[in-house]
């Protein structure tokens, strides 16, 4: 893989690039009429909150006779190529039908979707394109940007798309082959699909981990560190480390997230049924199973919305739709009815003001959370998003909660802090992608600056995540007490930013471990993780282990490993006492087959 300096990262960035080394408000509840002199004074009740409405001037709406797509799709990239921490949130909505001759270039805060049931129902013989070309060919910042439900016929025959975290590839139909790295394969740092078909090649080149799930490839061409997948027909046999492929026949349980879709003139969202063992599209024999609710039973919120209107309509009974925009929130979001749907477009983003929770979930059945940004407030936040309260113990195995590309990020955009990102206390609940990540450049930035201790934190039993993305936290990125969890594909990025040993010494032990497993814990499983460590400010930081975890027959793990980026810093072992030390100044990662 081609090495890096950081001298040759543009000085606006920050060292993400290192990784190459290895608006309108909704108006308020009206009162009722002023009443008459003659009459008692009764106070009527607030008149409800309508469903259904215009999505707002950043969901941009195309079909085949549109004039002028191109120069729109560019004008919107033009905005956001390189706008990594700015305030635009666009999607970009194709109705069903076929398009000619486009390249929809994606920038950051950019969702490209077709409004069909089936990705075949609208086809673009061109491509959908993530390339690196603002950061000199470097793609490990190309994050928060997204595809869904769309068939592509790619111009040259393979689509381009050199993404990082955050940027999920789904429902997608490519007739073709996929590219995953940057235009002269560049350094790339992703990624995720599911629930896709590539009839051609996947290529991967330059990407150091990937997690494919419940889709179908025609073939797949390299591994760098990490490359998991579950329920993929055309899938790599198993063969980690070398090459470092981790392959399960099925995904154990899936349920696909939330669309928005085209019925005739009106607009619906689809809610795919859950599966178990799954294995393949859930969209290649015609109409995917599942039901859908009318636009009109959601509240559809814009940019400006008090966080009181959006409990009033959650209270009320609908779900919300949250359009493009930021959304500031002085008190959490308390979604208490089952099966409710909060669908973000065009990464809708929460920022909690005043120390408070941006959104939390009651132990309740079915709820669907996706497609939506948390962002940290400078005020310090003691969690920012909460599945269930801490007394949960429903049994929702059959109706699981789902958290789908719901993002958290702390710092970056400006000064942020949150004790701990993401609490999963309700049983059964699904992760299926997330990237939760303490910023290690743009605003905001430093050690105490934008402090979390910790990632994601599990204390209900049962849960399972599927494609989880930690990174940076100054204790755990993830700490699993619950029992009975399982996690297929784990990435992980000690935080750089450690000034020292002191700093990180956990009690007896040299750092906190990426990964733990809580003592208590008597039946675990994990697939295909991965931790990395670049201690730029302290090289000679030694982190004991990127994994920890009690040993017990029932808590098993499988294809683990441990990286240090170009020597800065070390592993002693992989999990627990036991796997290789990294050494030197070799991005060669240390791994251990099973465990125990």
């Amino acid at each position: 893989m081609p090495a890096s300096s950081p001298d040759s990262r543009p000085p606006s960035i920050g060292r993400r690039t290192l990784l190459g080394a290895a608006a309108a408000a909704t108006p308020a509840v009206l009162g009722a009429a002023t009443p008459s002199a003659a009459a008692p004074s009764v106070r009527k009740k607030p008149r409800a909150l309508p469903g259904g409405g215009d999505l707002g001037p950043n969901v941009i709406v195309f079909d085949p006779s549109t004039p002028g797509i191109q120069a729109r799709l560019d004008e919107v990239f033009r905005r956001q190529e390189s706008a990594q921490f700015g305030t635009g949130r666009y999607a970009l909505l194709f109705k069903p039908g076929t398009y000619h001759g486009l390249n929809a270039q994606l920038g950051f805060y950019t969702s490209i979707a077709g409004l069909g049931l089936s990705p075949d129902d609208t086809t673009i013989n061109g491509d959908v394109t993530v390339d690196a070309g603002w950061f000199n060919g470097n793609a490990t910042q190309n994050f928060w940007r997204s595809a869904e439900n769309l068939a592509l016929v790619p111009v040259n025959g393979t689509n381009r798309w050199a993404v990082a975290q955050a940027a999920p590839f789904r429902r997608m139909h490519v007739r073709g082959g996929l590219n995953l790295s940057p235009t002269g394969y560049g350094w790339a740092s992703g990624g995720y699909i599911a629930d896709s078909r590539i009839d051609g090649q996947v290529g991967p080149y330059s990407q150091q981990q990937w997690y494919t799930r419940d889709s179908a490839i025609g073939s797949w061409l390299n591994g760098v560190w990490n490359m998991v997948f579950s329920g993929v027909e055309g899938a790599p046999a198993q063969s980690f480390p070398n090459p470092p492929y981790t392959t399960l026949d099925t995904t154990p349980i899936s349920r696909e997230k939330p669309f928005l879709y085209l019925q005739g003139n009106d607009y619906r969202v689809f809610l795919p049924e859950k599966r178990t063992n799954a294995r393949g599209v859930t969209w290649g024999n015609g109409t995917p199973r599942g039901t859908s609710l009318p636009l009109s039973q959601f509240y559809v919120a814009r940019p400006g919305v008090s966080a009181a209107t959006l409990n009033e309509a959650l209270a009320q009974g609908l779900h919300l739709l949250l359009t493009p925009g930021i959304y500031h929130l002085d008190r959490p979001i308390q979604v208490s009815r089952p099966n409710t749907v909060v669908l973000g477009l065009g990464y809708a983003t929460l920022i909690p003001d005043g120390g408070v929770t941006a959104l939390k979930v009651a132990d309740v059945d079915g709820v669907r959370l996706a497609g939506f940004l948390v962002d940290a407030g400078p005020v310090n936040s003691p969690t920012l998003l909460e599945i269930g309260p801490q007394s949960a113990s429903a049994d929702h195995s059959a109706n699981p909660v789902t958290v789908q590309d719901v993002f958290v990020r702390i710092g970056g955009a400006g000064a942020g802090k949150a004790t701990t990102s993401m609490v999963i206390n309700s049983r059964h609940t699904i992760v299926d992608h997330t990237w939760v990540w303490r910023a290690d450049h743009g605003e905001g930035v430093g050690w105490e600056t934008n402090r979390a201790d910790y990632g994601v934190v599990v204390n209900g039993d049962d849960v399972l995540a599927t494609g989880l993305f930690v990174e940076h936290f100054n204790k755990y990125d993830v700490q699993w007490n619950g029992q009975r969890g399982r996690t297929i594909f784990f990435q992980n990025e000690k935080a750089y930013d450690a000034p020292n040993q002191a700093a990180i010494q956990n009690g007896p032990l040299k750092g906190y471990a990426a990964y733990k497993v809580g003592d208590g814990v008597t039946a675990h499983e994990g697939w295909g993780l991965g931790s990395y460590c670049y201690y730029n400010v302290d090289p000679t930081i030694v982190q004991h282990h990127g994994f920890a975890a009690p040993v017990r027959s029932g808590v098993r793990f499988h294809n683990l490993l441990v990286v240090s980026l170009g020597g800065q810093g070390q592993y002693e072992c992989v999990i627990n006492d036991t796997g290789s030390p990294t050494s030197g100044t070799s991005t060669v990662p240390s791994t251990v087959v099973s465990y125990p």
